[in-house]
């Protein structure tokens, strides 16, 4: 079923207005008459409508799914469209925060001033990539933020540290299992191309466990992906 992203005071609309960007959408998709189309808001409501007649009928109510477990992904952010990349697969993958990082050794330089820019650009990745997997709720994608300021975020969840060129021998999984119980929010933290500065990995690992993806030696995207796979199939087997 197709579906398109709106506001959600539209959802409870018989006659609901589409944004300027569902709209295109929908032009693009060209639906037959008749057709179902589903109408979601990112935080967890949809609804069902026909496109019939060249206009969205209800034929259904509002349902809401319930919050995503919280997983949230750091990464330092990588060059051209590989953050791009990142983003969106992450969103597939069920990420409910993603947190850009430029570390001491991050290749992609950031100004201050063009940050939030860039976290809006971000944001419609993520917005196409939840559409395109029906995902119901969007991830919270933040500006990016220097190392330093990561932290204090990193307190807050159970965070594995992975990706790095000389990774300890307790891999992501065993890790998880061997973890004491309630883990709370799990998260993911996954160093720039030419990984961290020695005083940051001291600093990461004081409040986060450092993991091995195995031998092979992974992309940082690649890993960041690896990593919330992991995690994400962690939370759906409920260990």
């Amino acid at each position: 079923m197709h579906r398109l992203l709106v506001d959600t005071l539209e959802l409870d609309s018989d006659s609901p207005a589409l944004s300027k960007a569902a709209l295109n959408h929908l032009k693009v998709l060209r639906p037959k008459d008749g057709e179902k189309i589903e109408l979601f808001d990112g935080a967890g409501r949809s609804r069902e409508f026909s496109f019939t007649g060249g206009s969205l009928h209800p034929v259904g109510s509002v349902s809401l799914s319930p919050r995503p477990a919280p997983l949230t992904l750091f990464a330092c952010v990588t060059k051209g469209s590989r953050w791009d990349w990142t983003v969106e697969k992450a969103t597939e993958l069920g990420a409910t925060r993603i947190v850009p990082v430029v570390s001491e050794r991050t290749i992609v330089r950031i100004p201050a001033d063009e940050r939030e820019a860039k976290r809006a650009r971000w944001m419609r990745i993520a917005e196409d990539a939840a559409r395109q997997s029906d995902a119901k709720w969007l991830p919270e994608v933040l500006a990016p933020v220097d190392f330093a300021e990561s932290l204090a975020l990193v307190r807050e969840t159970t965070c594995f540290v992975g990706a790095l060129t000389t990774p300890p021998p307790k891999s992501l999984l065993r890790a998880l299992l061997d973890a004491t119980k309630p883990l709370g929010p799990l998260s993911l933290y996954v160093g720039p191309e030419g990984d961290f500065t020695p005083a940051e990995l001291s600093a990461l690992c004081e409040i986060a466990t450092p993991v091995t993806f195995g031998a092979s030696v992974l992309r940082a995207e690649t890993a960041a992906i690896y990593g919330l796979s992991v995690l994400k199939s962690f939370l759906e087997a409920g260990v």
